[in-house]
């Protein structure tokens, strides 16, 4: 029985022993199928929720459904060459609607009315009744108009902090710095090259952020910017022009100090912005130059060989060519030598310079300084030269003294650094650049002995005493030297004697040029009744102006020693 009862008690076991890890074993199986079913659930909404984002990325937005995240783009700091800022981001606000929640669109009109009285009615009536979900109504509010305007307490209504562009000095480098649009993306100047320089990819992107936006920095110095705006504003008014302008290079690098024309605009109001009147005239106006061109034309024919400082061009008569008489204004009647034929600024003169290098030399020459091709630098608003299709002797002529062709006048003033800097051509840039940079791209243009004769030419024409046009231009103890350029302007297809373009351009201290100035006077009228309306007259005293305000701040120090009358360099 004992035996009998051992078998059962083990068969009983063996038989528990099977059911109990059956149990086990199924179990254990749904508790995997669970967990596999919860991951593969997790999983699925996980990728549908990523494939949304994905769609949403690339999806164009809905015109109304909402602002887009590039209009809160921040931009960098734009400062001057001493840091000082010219341009920055601020927080605005900016007042938009959800036209489903607005109950009466006319009641909420009037009310916001109240506030920004100049709000057009019918535009935003429509918008309110468009039954969209999200309206922009103004951009970029004030402080004092977000707070009237949450007062009104308008159900439908909300503000966006957005980014709006700040100039701290208002029009003062107005051309220079340049303009954004509404939604902080660079329109104009400066403002549009660092958006091409690849702000607009990182805009896009939505990686601007400010933190690791280092600012940018210009080569203009603000204080001698402020100088130079100063001035032709005064210039403007004082000879009753249409514009004035004026530039300033360094001579050894090709940075600008310091550009403005006048009439211009501000940047944080630039509601004229885009008149015709108000383009920057420097850089983006072209205009026959003058007397000024005589610079070049002297430069090249003693640059040619043919010539030296001693030759002699006679003077005596008109030269007739076709229909057209070449006449000196002033003209000495006589046989003058080439430092003559410049600081008298004969037109004679510079026509026989020009007819001893032939109209191809000539054409290729002002190719070579860089007057006839539109001229390569940061800015985007430059403009190009214009000439004769074909040139014949007639233009050869009357280009020699600065009629015929038209260029800007920063390719004038650039052109002028070469002539005064032992004659290399370099880009004008508006970034800092050391020397040795700026050499490393420069272009030999002229012998360095062609240098030496035109600064001596410039400073002859700027001494007192010497009969040069350039008299009023000179500052006690910075040796400035120059030449002046009155242009007939066109008039109903003929020259007119009574409506003027008038140029300076200078350098200092001409026994070292450190500086180019160039000013220009657009239409000038007599200062007084009685008084002529030339370039001596109005364009040389604001470089006069500008150098004695600007150069202590530029570090030229004042030598008072070399006020000597300046001595002949040799032509050997």
């Amino acid at each position: 029985m004992i035996g009998n009862w051992r078998k059962r008690s083990q068969s009983t076991a063996l038989s528990s022993g099977i059911v109990v890890d059956g149990q086990r074993k199924t179990t254990g199986g749904r508790s995997r199928t669970r967990l596999l079913m919860t991951m593969t659930v997790f999983f699925g909404l996980y990728a549908a929720l990523t494939s949304r984002l994905v769609h949403l990325a690339v999806l164009e937005p809905e015109e109304g459904a909402g602002p887009q995240s590039r209009v809160t783009a921040s931009r960098p700091d734009l400062v001057d060459r001493n840091g000082e800022v010219l341009a920055t981001d601020i927080k605005t606000a900016s007042l938009f609607a959800e036209p489903r929640r607005i109950v009466d669109a006319d009641e909420a009109i009037e009310k916001l009315a109240t506030v920004l009285p100049d709000i057009n009615y019918e535009q935003t009536y429509n918008k309110l009744k468009s039954g969209a979900g999200f309206v922009w109504l103004r951009r970029q509010l004030t402080p004092a108009q977000q707070a009237e305007i949450m007062n009104l307490g308008i159900p439908g209504f909300g503000f966006r902090t957005e980014k709006r562009r700040f100039y701290p000095g208002g029009s003062t480098a107005a051309h220079i710095v340049g303009l954004v649009n509404v939604d902080n993306q660079g329109i104009s100047g400066m403002e549009k090259y660092i958006d091409d320089q690849g702000l607009a990819d990182l805009q896009a992107s939505g990686l601007a952020i400010p933190r690791d936006l280092k600012p940018v920095a210009l080569s203009i110095d603000l204080r001698v910017q402020h100088i130079v705006h100063d001035e032709i504003t005064r210039a403007l008014e004082r000879y009753h022009a249409i514009a004035a302008g004026a530039v300033i290079l360094n001579a050894k690098t090709g940075e600008v100090i310091a550009m403005a024309s006048v009439p211009d605009f501000d940047p944080n109001n630039p509601f004229n912005a885009h008149e015709k009147d108000r383009l920057n005239r420097i850089a983006a106006g072209t205009y026959e130059m003058g007397s000024t061109i005589k610079s070049f034309t002297t430069a090249m024919a003693l640059d040619s060989g043919k010539v030296d400082m001693n030759s002699t061009f006679d003077a005596r008569r008109p030269i007739t060519i076709g229909r057209q008489t070449i006449r000196d204004f002033h003209g000495k009647g006589r046989v003058l030598t080439l430092p003559e034929v410049f600081i008298y600024s004969s037109n004679i003169g510079s026509a026989r310079e020009a007819d001893v290098v032939g109209i191809d030399g000539h054409r290729e020459f002002l190719h070579r300084m860089g007057l006839l091709d539109r001229v390569k630098t940061e800015l985007p608003e430059t403009a190009r030269p214009s000439e004769p299709k074909t040139w014949k002797k007639v233009h050869s002529i009357t280009i020699s003294f600065g009629h015929g062709m038209s260029t800007t006048p920063l390719q004038t003033a650039v052109g002028a650094v070469a002539l005064v800097n032992g004659g290399f051509l370099m880009n004008p840039t508006f970034l800092p650049r050391t020397e040795a940079e700026a050499m490393a791209n420069a272009t030999r243009v002229v012998h360095a002995q062609t240098s030496a004769s035109m600064r001596y030419l410039y400073k002859l024409n700027a001494t007192k005493g010497s009969g040069g046009s350039g008299a009023r231009a000179a500052v006690p103890g910075y040796r400035v030297g120059g030449k002046t350029g009155t242009a007939e302007k066109v008039v109903n297809g003929r020259y007119s004697s009574d409506v003027r373009f008038n140029a300076f351009l200078a350098a200092f201290p001409m026994d070292d040029p450190q500086y180019v100035v160039l000013s220009i006077v657009d239409e000038p009228k007599p200062e007084k009744p009685g008084m002529a309306a030339t370039s001596g007259l109005n364009a040389a005293p604001v470089v006069h102006n500008i150098i004695r305000r600007a150069a202590p701040l530029l570090g030229v120090q004042p030598d008072f020693r070399l006020e000597e009358e300046p001595l002949l360099v040799s032509s050997q």
